[in-house]
């Protein structure tokens, strides 16, 4: 039973399902969420984030062994199929229940997001659309958590765009270590139609558009600290390469790009927190 909870853990992309619950609860406590508040955010994008990766390993079980990712639990034989498939259902009808603890309005855009992250599972990685699912669902999960405030407050154009941003740019980066494995196996999806180079382009843009857009949105000059949060944005994709490069020769899988990711989104709430001009 523990080595299939392990699994199961394993097998919910551990990592980007923490890191952006954690984001999440940090934008819930910045925008004024009282405690009760940031919990029922924290659940119900965890439950999401589960949703998302169990069912993402589930569906490719059979393409992660056919390139040897020893690293997929349910690949590798750690979890059965079936029962990651059991967990993503019930991830993925909690999602909803734990969303309405605030309102229905939120709700109905953290559904959104879920529905269409999981579309990305299945059909939309393979297309050229790939990339939609990312800018719908990281862009619709800020409008839930200032919805979810009491009142629902409309959330501000500039920040659904600036995680819109965020989400295309993390889609880029999040394939770059894959781009070989998935054209064994038949994904073509827009980053690896774009390449690699396009792709830790593309990665790059979006990231500091991104940052950008949270910066210059607001009514009101840019701060000093959110100039520097631009420049931090254009320098850590760049630093994510050469690490990446170093790895690589190392025979381990590269997973910087989609680290600088992460690292832009913490930088980017702490921005937004730190100037208190998102509603």
């Amino acid at each position: 039973m523990s080595s299939r909870v392990l699994g199961l853990v394993r097998a919910s992309h551990p990592e980007p399902a923490a890191a952006v619950t954690t984001v999440s609860g940090l934008l819930a406590w910045g925008v004024g969420h009282r405690p009760v508040g940031i919990v029922s955010v924290v659940l119900a994008v965890l439950a999401s984030q589960l949703a998302v990766g169990w069912t993402n390993d589930a569906l490719d079980a059979e393409r992660d062994a056919t390139v040897g990712r020893t690293d997929k639990p349910v690949a590798a034989g750690a979890v059965g199929r079936r029962v990651t498939a059991w967990a993503a259902a019930a991830a993925a009808l909690a999602c909803p229940l734990l969303a309405l603890t605030t309102n229905p309005r939120a709700a109905l855009w953290l559904t959104v997001a879920l529905v269409s992250a999981l579309l990305y599972d299945w059909p939309l990685k393979a297309t050229a659309f790939s990339v939609l699912p990312y800018a719908v669902s990281f862009g619709a999960l800020p409008g839930f958590v200032v919805l979810a405030l009491p009142g629902e407050p409309t959330p501000p154009v500039w920040l659904l765009t600036a995680a819109a941003c965020l989400g295309a740019g993390a889609h880029f980066a999040n394939v770059l270590p894959d781009l070989a494995d998935d054209a064994r196996t038949g994904v073509r999806g827009l980053p690896h139609r774009f390449g690699a180079a396009g792709s830790r382009a593309a990665a790059a843009g979006l990231l500091l558009a991104a940052t950008a857009v949270l910066v210059l949105g607001p009514p009101g000059p840019p701060s000093a600290l959110g100039l520097a949060a631009v420049a931090t944005a254009a320098v850590v994709p760049p630093l994510s390469w050469y690490a990446e490069r170093s790895v690589a020769r190392a025979g381990r899988r590269p997973v910087a790009a989609f680290r600088a990711v992460m690292l832009v989104a913490l930088i980017d709430v702490v921005l937004l927190v730190a100037s208190g001009r998102v509603v």
